[in-house]
């Protein structure tokens, strides 16, 4: 079939002049997609919205046109619908890398579940996103497929090669903190714990100016105030029994680098004061020393704690926040971002298999699928200890559900205290009103019967972006 027999004259034109007036804009370059649909409404909404971010668009309204269709195009990447009446989207997939192994494939599906997902991710789909469609979330996960299928992968910096992610919400994240890096203002991470804020904040530094130098981390609640303190400062020789001789405290080894504080929120009042004083000053003043050293550093902090909060109670300088927290950059848990389950769970087992130099173990389908069901409150170090544990454990190659079952936390030691409930219903539910108000706060207040400023403190609270509902479109 050719393409003429499948496309709109008109759709053409309009997709010429999308591609000389926006990839420009976008970065884009006018790569090609194909998406497929057997809605021919949501298929046209997908088409006009890729055309306006610069992309040439080949829409097929069946997996078997889009086969067809791929004999006559060689697309960066493919978007398609998973239920579709004949061939569906899995089906699509595997066909497709039958014949273009490395073609990446997006999938799209308003009937998401487990089996799915993980079945998804078992056949090499690039990204499984779920409708309504997110618009940002898709255009970030298509950016990033189009470079990998560009032959481009070369060309890319390694500066987040740590980040193991296929997650549209990571995606994201990363294009915003590769922004930050190369502004050298102060960066505040957040997320539970186990979310890999340091691996955040080590890419930002990978690619930023700064990235000859070195990246120093340190946690600042696993440490005693009193050590703490000389730690980062330093100390001179007979300042305090014990100092034997000079030590160069952590601000001055990072020098033309990068500072990390992880657990900020931890960090004593005290000391508090001195960090505030040496970022403002450039600064610092080893224990024992009447002398100041110059110093040329980025500050990256982290927390999972609610800074806002700590403020109110006291224990956190709010002027210190504020000299922290120019830019902020949100983790998701790994609830929120389970397609990269499968992925972290074999990327964990090929770093095993390579550490002890012995034969790589895979899970079950039964266990990978365990694994995603499960909501994971230790995120991706629980993740970890999991993988480890079973594979210690596995006398085989093949690690089964009952393993992992037994390997995880029982039942009961699974259910939430009351007020952690409370939150997570509040926040399901405000997020469900924006999706179906579009991100308008006073419709969405009207419908939970609140005023708007009490119904804006809740978002906030919850540290919602409203802008993403904003460009959700609705199911057709």
């Amino acid at each position: 079939m050719s393409q003429s027999d499948t496309v709109d004259p008109l759709s053409s034109q309009i997709t010429k002049k999308a591609s000389k007036t926006s990839s420009s804009q976008n970065g884009t370059s006018g790569k090609s997609v194909l998406v497929v649909d057997d809605d021919r409404g949501l298929l046209q909404l997908i088409e006009m919205r890729l055309q306006a971010e610069g992309y040439q668009v080949h829409c097929a309204e069946s997996g078997e046109q889009a086969l067809d269709m791929l004999e006559q195009i060689s697309p960066a990447a493919v978007i398609s619908d998973l239920k579709m009446d004949g061939m569906d989207g899995l089906a699509l997939l595997e066909k497709i890398h039958q014949v273009r192994p490395v073609l990446p494939v997006i999938i799209l599906t308003a009937h998401g579940s487990i089996p799915d997902a993980v079945l998804a991710a078992q056949k090499g789909v690039f990204a499984f996103l779920t409708k309504p469609i997110n618009k940002q979330e898709l255009f970030s996960s298509l950016e990033q497929a189009c470079k990998i299928n560009g032959n481009e992968q070369e060309e890319q910096s390694t500066w987040c090669d740590s980040i193991i992610t296929r997650s549209a919400k990571m995606f994201e994240l990363m294009e915003q903190a590769q922004l930050v890096a190369n502004s050298d203002v102060s960066v505040l991470v957040l997320g539970e714990s186990g979310t890999g804020k340091e691996l955040v904040a080590e890419a930002i530094h990978n690619s930023s100016p700064r990235c000859e130098g070195p990246f120093v981390p340190i946690n600042c609640g696993a440490i005693p105030a009193e050590l703490l303190e000389s730690e980062l400062f330093g100390y001179r020789k007979g300042a305090f029994t014990g100092a034997t001789k000079d030590y160069d405290g952590l601000f001055v080894q990072s020098n033309g680098g990068t500072l990390f504080l992880d657990e900020i929120g931890d960090m004593p009042m005290s000391l508090q004061v001195k960090l505030l004083r040496v970022l403002q000053e450039e600064k610092v003043r080893p224990l024992g020393s009447g002398q100041q050293i110059s110093v040329n550093l980025r500050v990256i902090a982290a927390t999972h704690q609610k800074l806002e909060q700590s403020i109110a109670d006291g224990k956190f300088r709010e002027d210190l926040y504020y000299r922290l927290n120019v830019v902020s950059l949100q983790l998701p848990p790994l609830s929120e971002r389970k397609e990269d389950i499968p992925l972290l769970i074999n990327h964990f087992l090929k770093n095993i298999a390579n550490k002890t130099d012995k034969p790589l173990k895979k899970f079950a389908t039964e266990a990978m699928k365990l694994a995603m069901q499960y909501h994971w409150p230790g995120n991706i170090r629980q993740l970890q200890n999991l993988v480890e544990k079973t594979v210690a454990l596995c006398p085989g190659q093949v690690i089964s559900e009952t393993l992992v079952a037994n390997s995880l936390p029982t039942q009961s030691q699974q259910v939430s205290p009351l007020t952690e409930a409370k939150q997570h219903f509040e926040k399901d539910y405000v997020k469900h009103l924006l999706k179906l108000t579009d991100g308008n706060i006073p419709e969405a207040a009207e419908i939970a019967g609140r005023n708007r400023s009490d119904f804006y403190k809740i978002v906030k609270r919850h540290g919602i972006d409203v802008d993403r509902y904003k460009f959700s479109s609705d199911e057709s």
